[in-house]
Order: structure tokens, then sequence, then C-alpha cells
């Protein structure tokens, strides 16, 4: 999805260690390589506040924004592939872009959206389970669709919702199998409970030892000695 988002970036020079990268968050902002687009790597430093701003978009990494470096004439476009989080505060570290050219097709991974309450969950006691929550595909980066919706309010117990099943588009290719289950709908299983009137049985006890197959020749030739 292409965001009108522009990233500012400036480019970092001289050792590219721990201290350096210290260094640059002490200033408010945060290492980044961009790649890409058969052009060398670049080192860079931007705001993590622009970067967070995209991450929480409706399109989060996957979207498309300009990155403006400082001392380049021209915009690149871009996307965010990865990034690191400190563990304890949970403040952004480090990210990587990717030089994004529009006229090639890209493979991105789409979250999955379920809409409405399935009849097996309201009318028959069932549980929905969403096992595929995102999906691989290939498009144009702006054909990048933010979520894909699919409604599952008809499923009945036993139903399933499989990647064949999703909005197909010539704009889309989905890299997924086709009959992977994206979600289903599910019994509860129960314990059954004992009848009225009836005592539970009690467990079986298994005793370390002799079984009574092998202990019953020993006791026969006790009683061929007496």
């Amino acid at each position: 999805m292409i965001s009108q988002e522009v990233v500012a970036a400036t480019p970092r020079e001289g050792k590219f260690n721990k201290n350096a990268a210290r260094r640059v968050r002490v200033k408010g902002k945060i290492p980044a390589v961009v790649y890409g687009a058969s052009e060398p790597a670049v080192a860079i430093e931007v705001d993590p506040k622009q970067i967070q701003k995209i991450l929480h978009s409706e399109a989060g990494h996957n979207s498309i924004f300009d990155l403006e470096i400082s001392g380049s004439t021209a915009k690149t476009k871009a996307m965010i592939v990865d990034w690191q989080y400190e563990p304890i505060k949970g403040t952004l570290m480090h990210i990587d872009l990717k030089r994004i050219a529009l006229d090639k097709t890209m493979t991105v991974e789409v979250p999955v959206q379920l809409i409405g309450i399935p009849f097996g969950v309201k009318n028959e006691g069932g549980l929905l389970d969403h096992v595929l929550r995102e999906v691989s595909v290939e498009c144009l980066p702006g054909d990048i669709p933010s979520h894909i919706d699919v409604d599952v309010s008809e499923l009945k117990i036993g139903d399933a919702i499989r990647v064949s099943d999703l909005p197909h588009s010539d704009k889309l290719k989905f890299l997924d199998e086709e009959d992977a289950t994206v979600a289903h709908v599910v019994a509860i299983k129960e314990e059954a409970a004992p009848a009225e009137g009836t005592t539970p049985a009690e467990p079986e006890v298994v005793k370390k030892g002799k079984t009574d197959a092998a202990a019953a020749p020993a006791a026969d030739a006790k009683g061929a000695k007496k």
C-alpha cells in the first residue's frame, strides 16, 4: 500500500559499531540501513516517531513511503522489511529498509481479517479457530492490500475457509497452498458426565512387581514342596 508519508534520513558516517549506534540513539534517532534496487546499501539514521507511525498504520510494515536522504536529489520509494525492539523498554533499536521499484512485482505477507460471528459459534456452541493469520501474495507494490477480509458468519461446525475461498483478483497471486485452512469452526470437546445413580469407576492401579501370570508358577512351586 502506497502512503503519503515522507521519511527524512541522514547518512551515517564513520564506524558502524555499538558505540556509534548508541550515539545515534542519544540524539533521538535510530540507526538504519537501506538497500535494494541494484544500488549500494547506505547506512542512515531516521526519526523513530515516523517509523512507529508507519508500523502502527493500517498497512503497517507493508506501507510504501518516500525516503528522502539529505544530500540526495531524488526521493526513493522504500518499505520497512525488518525492525528490532529493545526487549525491556520496547523502544525501536534498528530498522532495515528496502528500495522499491513500483513496476516490479514483490512478495509480501498480508493479514487476514475475519468478519462476523460464525453460525456454528452463535447457535451450535462451536469455537472459531483462526489458523492462517497472514497469507503470502505476489503483486505490484501499488496493489498491496492493507488486509484481506473474509466473511465467516455462515460457517457451521466442521466448515472451513481455505485460501481458495479468499477474494482472488488478477492483481494478486496467492502463494500459499489453495487448500490451506485459513479458519474453521470446531466443536468444543466435553468430558462425558457419569450417568445418574452410578458410581464413577475407580482408576486402575498398576503395581510394580511380577504379574499374576509370572507369580502363578512360583506359587505352584511352593505348594509342591509341602
